[in-house]
């Protein structure tokens, strides 16, 4: 038997948030296990890469990073471990191929890790993608800096998207118990922000309890002494309820925004993404919203370039953004993703053009931004300071209306600031995307 407590072991977590909580419960078990876990993954004997494959670029993104890694096998490295999403859905493509890496686990088999591992010393390789049988853990080491953290309430899809392989490699929609994430939550500590995420949150409960209960967790949760505020990305806008827009209007530990994937404008193309909603009750949603929870900031995501769509129709998604005037929105070009029922539509679009129709997305969104960025100026914002700017010149942090990583920030100037505290920060200036202040008490 192989002393795993001898090892040194090392992560690197690729993807969306959700694949850092599932990153995450995995160190945990490695930490329960008497491991050392290094933040140096050139001292790392085992290399964990958590992988993502929702995309090609994503899944290119994995090998690459494998193949580079295999490079530390010249030092102290002994095994790559591939995680996740890759193996989940393509370990009969990658396994073969992809010799660099010496274990492979899917995105259930967290539990075999060191079976799997243990094989691979014995062996030199192993695949025990498949072969997992946990639903879930509460253990984490948390990556993100101690003051937020990320809460996955369920996993899988049922939308069903035609553009969209998760439900290809997650599987059907599946919540989480309430009790369990709330021990989870209990177990993070103090959280200022807490960060619930799904691919569809709205969703939660309903194969669990036979109904929505995002509002029962929501209560659940913000009743925790130890958690400051909670926030909701990936809200699937035609799921957005009465109780969810009161839930977020009453309750003060919710912050006063969403994520809202509309992914298009336009009724034809919405219709051939398989989603529900359409231009007209977009907009009355966000009008809604902004009505009854004053001052809410709604951020979106949407895909350019999708089979058929014409220039009128994105020249259309430019004028729905000009009116929606939301606080801020990726855009994506189309992936053409073989299994999914988008791929096989005829009218698929040139990459170059949706590239272009990606870049004047965001320019029509920076102009919008900026319109509703420069509003604060002059203003007094609370904000959580996230840490020390790199090149020492002050601090940065973000106000309610800002996620982290995916929203912009806000910069600012003060005798001292301690991170995961919130400051009132005066703003004097602001760009497109970030914002610019001081703290009363700061003297130039």
């Amino acid at each position: 038997m192989t002393d795993f407590t001898r090892k040194k072991f090392g992560l690197i977590s690729l993807g969306c948030d959700k694949n850092r909580v599932d990153a995450e419960k995995l160190l945990a078990r490695i930490r329960d296990r008497g491991c050392e876990i290094t933040n140096d993954i050139s001292k790392a004997q085992v290399l964990i890469i958590n992988t993502c494959s929702f995309l090609a670029d994503a899944r290119k993104e994995a090998i690459d990073t494998i193949i580079e890694c295999a490079a530390y096998k010249h030092g102290g490295l002994e095994k790559i471990v591939v995680t996740g999403c890759l193996p989940q859905k393509f370990i009969g493509e990658i396994y073969d191929e992809l010799t660099e890496a010496d274990v492979f686990l899917g995105a259930y088999d967290y539990d075999r890790f060191f079976d799997a591992l243990e094989e691979a010393y014995e062996k030199g390789r192993s695949n025990f993608t498949h072969s997992g049988g946990d639903g879930f853990s509460c253990g984490r080491v948390v990556t993100t800096p101690l003051h937020y953290a990320y809460l996955k309430i369920a996993d899988g899809c049922d939308n069903r998207c035609t553009y969209c392989l998760i439900p290809a490699i997650r599987g059907r929609y599946h919540s989480y118990p309430v009790e369990k994430l709330v021990a989870e939550a209990e177990g993070l500590g103090d959280v200022a922000e807490l960060i619930l995420v799904a691919q569809d949150v709205t969703r939660y409960g309903t194969d669990l309890y036979g109904e929505r209960r995002l509002c029962s967790l929501v209560r659940a949760l913000t009743a925790l002494e130890n958690i400051g505020s909670v926030r909701l990305l990936y809200c699937y806008p035609e799921m957005i309820d009465d109780e969810l827009i009161a839930e977020l209007r009453d309750n003060p530990k919710v912050i006063k925004y969403l994520d809202i994937p509309l992914q298009h404008s336009e009724d034809r193309v919405l219709k051939l993404m398989n989603r529900r909603g359409t231009r007209k009750s977009y907009l009355e949603l966000i009008g809604r919203l902004r009505e009854e929870v004053p001052g809410i900031a709604i951020r979106s995501t949407f895909i350019c370039g999708f089979p058929t769509e014409t220039e009128e129709e994105s020249a259309a998604l430019a004028g729905f953004l000009r009116q929606a005037k939301l606080d801020n929105c990726g855009f994506f070009a189309y992936s053409r993703e073989e299994g999914t029922p988008a791929y096989r539509l005829k009218g698929q679009i040139a990459y170059a053009v949706k590239k272009r129709r990606v870049k004047n997305m965001y320019a029509v969104q920076r102009g919008v931004s900026l319109e509703r960025m420069n509003g604060y100026k002059g203003c007094v914002l609370r904000v959580l300071c996230d840490g020390i700017c790199d090149d020492g010149s002050g601090f940065y942090g973000r106000a309610y209306f800002s996620a982290p990583d995916i929203d912009g920030k806000v910069f600012f100037n003060a005798p001292f600031a301690e991170q995961g505290k919130y400051y009132n920060v005066y703003i004097d200036a602001a760009d497109s995307y970030n914002l610019y202040g001081r703290t009363e008490d700061y003297e130039e």
